[in-house]
C-alpha cells in the first residue's frame, strides 16, 4: 500500500500542492523504498560473495539517510542535517529499546556478542568525539565578545570539521576491513540462516538503481517541503530531523531487527542496528558533501544540548551492552529515553521560532 505512495509524491510536487501534503506523501514513499533497497542489495550481496556482499550491504546499508544529508545540504537546510545525523544515533535507542523489550517478554534473558558490541559502542563514541571537539572548541571562542575571535570561529569549524570527515572515512575503511577481513569471528555469530535469494543478480541491481534514482527525487521533494510544513505545524526542525527523518531512513533495518531479537537471535539483531559504522559513515559523507558542493555553513559544530543528548545517548547505550546480555526492563528504559526526547523536541518548536540554536 505504502508504494502507491511513491507516485503520490510526484504527483503532488509536480502539481505544487501544499508542502505538507508533499511531505507526507514523500514520507510514506521512503519506507517502502527504504526495504527495496535493503532487499535488491541482500539478494545481490548473495551473488557476490562475503567479503563484496559486505561491502555493498555497508555501502548500501545507509542510503537513505545519507541521501536524505546530501539533499538537505544541497539545500542549505543545515539544521535538518545537523539533526539527521543525531537521529541517526538516537535511534539507536528506540530500535534497540523495542528489540530487548520485545525479546525481553518472550525470553527472561538474552545473550549476544560482548566483544563485538563493544566495538559498535567504540565507534559510536568516535562520533561523539568527533562531534564534540568542534562544538566545545567554538562555544569556548565564542564566550568571547571579540569580533575577531567570532570570524575565527566561523573559519575554525568548517575546516575542521571536513578534516575530521576525512579520518572518519579513513577509520570507516578500517573497520570494514576489521569486520570483514581480520575479526569476522567477532561478528559472526553462527545464527544466520542461508535464505535464497528473490532476485536474480542482474534484477537486483537493476531494482537497486531504479530505488536509488526514485529515493534521491523523493528525498529532494521532501527536503524541499520541510519549511512550509514546520510552519503550518508548528513543529521544530530539530523534531523532524531528529525523529522522523531516521525512522522512514532505517524502517526496513529496524523492522529486521525486532522481528530477529523475538526469535532470541540477539547478535543478528544488534548487528542491524548497533552500527557505529552507520553514524561513521553518516557524519563523514555529509561533511565531505558540504566540501564539494562548497557550502561553507555546513558543519560539525552542533549546538550543545543536541552534545548533550548524544552523550547521554551514547552512554547509555554503552552501559547496557557491556554486560553481553539484555532484559525486558533494559528495552523498557532505552524506550522512556527515546519517548522522553521525542516529548522535547515536539513541543520545542511551539511558540518560537524553528530552532533550537536560538536559545544560546
Amino acid at each position: 500500500m505504502l508504494v502507491s505512495c511513491v507516485p503520490l509524491g510526484f504527483v503532488a510536487n509536480a502539481m505544487q500542492l501544499q508542502p505538507a501534503y508533499i511531505f507526507f506523501c514523500n514520507f510514506l514513499a521512503i519506507i517502502p523504498l527504504a526495504w527495496i533497497i535493503g532487499k535488491s542489495t541482500e539478494d545481490l550481496s548473495t551473488a557476490v560473495g562475503q567479503t563484496m556482499g559486505g561491502l555493498l550491504n555497508a555501502s548500501f546499508g545507509n542510503l537513505v539517510e545519507m541521501l536524505l544529508c546530501v539533499s538537505g545540504i544541497r539545500r542549505n537546510q543545515v539544521v535538518v542535517v545537523q539533526c539527521t545525523l543525531l537521529g541517526s544515533i538516537l535511534s539507536n535507542l528506540l530500535v534497540m529499546g523495542c528489540a530487548f523489550f520485545l525479546g525481553g517478554l518472550r525470553y527472561p534473558v538474552q545473550k549476544f556478542s560482548q566483544p563485538g558490541a563493544a566495538t559498535q559502542c567504540s565507534l559510536m563514541a568516535l562520533s561523539v568525539f568527533t562531534i564534540g571537539l568542534p562544538t566545545l572548541y567554538a562555544k569556548i571562542l565564542q564566550e568571547s565578545a571579540e569580533f575577531e575571535h567570532m570570524l575565527e570561529v566561523q573559519r575554525f569549524a568548517p575546516k575542521v570539521s571536513r578534516w575530521a570527515s576525512l579520518f572518519l572515512l579513513m577509520t570507516y575503511a578500517a573497520y570494514l576491513y576489521f569486520q570483514l577481513g581480520t575479526h569476522q569471528a567477532l561478528f559472526d555469530s553462527g545464527e544466520e540462516e542461508e535464505e535464497e535469494p528473490d532476485l536474480s543478480p542482474c534484477f537486483a541491481a537493476v531494482v537497486l538503481a531504479i530505488a536509488t534514482v526514485l529515493t534521491s527525487y523523493s528525498t529532494d521533494f521532501l527536503i524541499d517541503s520541510i519549511e512550509g510544513t514546520v510552519e503550518k505545524f508548528d513543529l521544530s526542525q530539530e523534531f523532524i530531523g531528529i525523529i522522523l527523518l531516521p525512522i522512514i531512513g532505517n524502517a526496513a533495518e529496524h523492522y529486521t531487527a525486532i522481528t530477529v531479537a523475538m526469535r532470541n537471535k540477539m547478535d543478528l539483531a544488534l548487528g542491524r542496528r548497533v552500527s557505529g559504522c552507520d553514524q561513521i559513515t553518516a557524519i563523514s559523507v555529509a561533511a565531505g558533501s558540504s566540501c564539494q558542493m562548497a557550502l561553507l555553513d555546513m558543519s560539525l559544530d552542533f549546538h550543545s544540548f543536541q552534545l548533550a543528548v548524544l552523550f547521554i545517548a551514547v552512554f547509555l547505550t554503552e552501559g547496557i551492552l557491556n554486560d553481553g546480555s539484555s532484559n525486558w526492563l533494559e528495552g523498557l528504559l532505552l524506550l522512556v529515553t527515546y519517548v522522553i526526547l521525542a516529548i522535547l523536541y515536539f513541543f520545542e518548536g511551539a511558540g518560537k521560532d524553528h530552532s533550537l540554536a536560538v536559545l544560546e
